[in-house]
């Protein structure tokens, strides 16, 4: 604005005869104050007052003063934003009032997007006032695509679900939900991830819950009848019209796999408990030749007490020369009677001594 003022007034000095200064006509200097704020006035108007606009709404049959057009100015508020949705509304047989419009603008809404879910749901008699349509465009959702979706439902495919029957077959499917929007509960209702979440855990029990998975693969619509019959579309923005199945693929044995690994398992427990087994024996062996060590320890000193107490006796006249004599020919007869015993048993005989 002060760039156009700035070029007015080069141009008025630029026509106008230069001043000296030694006369008193002021004729000339009070001309370019009054034009100067003449167009300065018509500038302001301008800006103040779109005309384009102000006509645009005179012709469509939505009034709009320009006192109205000047307050909005005034109040930060784009004319454009709320005018051209009205024109919209009124070509579409709906009464708006300027004021929601501007309300709703101010507090950070989209005007046209709201106009166009009003326009949409009545030609698709779908009864959506504005206050609700405000708050559902406040809470952050399209509502628009919202409306859209009321009339043309939406389609979404889940990812592949992967459960096992009871037979321990792993059976992957894919499927196909129908949802409309519903306005109701577009404000404080869950999404689609949840929808996705509840259909794939319907999946999972109904495949879990079969005896075989022939079945399953016989009858694919029992899935989307036991999933459909659940109610998830409760506490969601959306109405669940129809659970189809797309694709059954058939996966891993996993009860053949599992059994095989309880197997491997139990052979590694089996096995450990053999070792161990194994192991208390070899200790039990070790004992065993280690008393054999201290019995024969022990008979060695028994033995050797043998001369001692026979001196002993021969000291004390308990026995006589004779005596000794006889005791040592049994002893040397008994020697001579295991050594030829040990003979005649041959080498494992020796061996086993």
């Amino acid at each position: 604005m002060l760039t156009t003022i700035g070029a007015v007034f080069a141009q008025i000095q630029q026509a106008a005869p230069p001043w000296d200064g030694g006369g008193s006509d002021m004729s000339t200097p009070m001309l370019l104050g009054v034009v100067a704020a003449a167009v300065f006035a018509l500038i302001l108007i301008l800006w103040l007052v779109p005309i384009r606009l102000w006509i645009a709404a005179l012709a469509s049959g939505a009034h709009v003063g320009m006192f109205t057009l000047i307050a909005m100015r005034l109040r930060r508020v784009t004319p454009k934003s709320i005018v051209e949705p009205r024109i919209s509304a009124v070509k579409a047989g709906l009464s708006l009032a300027l004021n929601d419009l501007e309300a709703h603008y101010l507090a950070g809404g989209n005007v046209q997007a709201v106009v166009n879910a009003l326009i949409s749901a009545d030609k698709a008699n779908i009864e959506l006032t504005f206050t609700r349509c405000a708050a559902i465009d406040l809470a952050g959702r399209n509502v628009f695509e919202a409306v859209q979706m009321s009339v043309n439902p939406k389609v979404i495919t889940t990812p592949k679900v992967t459960a096992m029957a009871k037979d321990g077959i792993q059976l992957s499917a894919v499927t196909r939900i129908t949802v409309r929007a519903n306005i109701d509960r577009l404000v404080g209702g869950a999404g689609e991830e949840t929808i996705i979440a509840r259909v794939g855990e319907g999946i999972v029990s109904t495949i879990g819950s079969s005896g075989d998975h022939k079945a399953v693969l016989e009858n694919p619509d029992n899935i989307s009848k036991n999933v459909l019959a659940k109610g998830l579309d409760a506490g969601t923005a959306f109405e669940i019209l129809s659970i189809d199945i797309a694709d059954v693929d058939v996966g891993a044995n996993i009860g053949a796999k599992l059994n095989t690994e309880r197997a491997e398992a139990d052979k590694q427990v089996a096995q450990a408990a053999a070792e161990g087994r194994r192991a208390m024996a070899m200790a039990s062996e070790q004992e065993m030749k280690a008393r054999v060590v201290e019995m024969q320890a022990k008979l060695v000193e028994a033995e050797s007490q043998v001369p001692m107490a026979m001196a002993e006796a021969l000291r004390a006249g308990n026995l006589g020369v004779m005596d000794y004599l006889n005791l040592k020919n049994v002893a040397a007869d008994t020697d001579m009677r295991q050594s030829i015993s040990g003979m005649s048993g041959g080498p494992d005989k020796k061996d086993r001594r």
